[in-house]
């Protein structure tokens, strides 16, 4: 996968996630999140990246097959926010079904938990 690529070449190059993360002015929990697949690196930060770590862009960066990957939404503490959620993350009619039935298996891992923790 080219995201453990991307760790094995930044690791072997001998810079760490911060210092990647500020060449794409995030935090290192974000870059680190991108890393390891959970956040999509768009093609203007891999172009930074592979600049950074003077390695051509193909040596990083391979196109995925059909993922779908969703971005976990941003809570926000500031006053009316939608309870804490950034809603102009939702705007993909896919993502929210996706958030729908994670919700959905989510309750069904608590049902099961409860059920083990008091067998009949």
């Amino acid at each position: 996968m080219q995201k453990e690529k991307l760790a094995r070449i930044r690791k072997a190059k001998g810079y760490t996630q911060k210092e990647i993360a500020e060449i794409l002015a995030t935090d290192v929990s974000n870059y680190s999140r991108k890393e390891n697949g959970t956040v999509k690196i768009y093609k203007e930060e891999w172009n930074k990246i592979a600049q950074f770590l003077e390695v051509p862009l193909e040596q990083i960066y391979e196109e995925e097959d059909n993922n779908v990957i969703v971005q976990n939404p941003v809570f926000n503490d500031s006053p009316g926010s939608t309870a804490g959620i950034n809603v102009n993350n939702f705007n993909n009619d896919l993502s929210i079904e996706v958030i729908k039935n994670l919700q959905d298996y989510i309750k069904l891992l608590n049902e099961e938990i409860r059920r083990l923790k008091n067998p009949e």
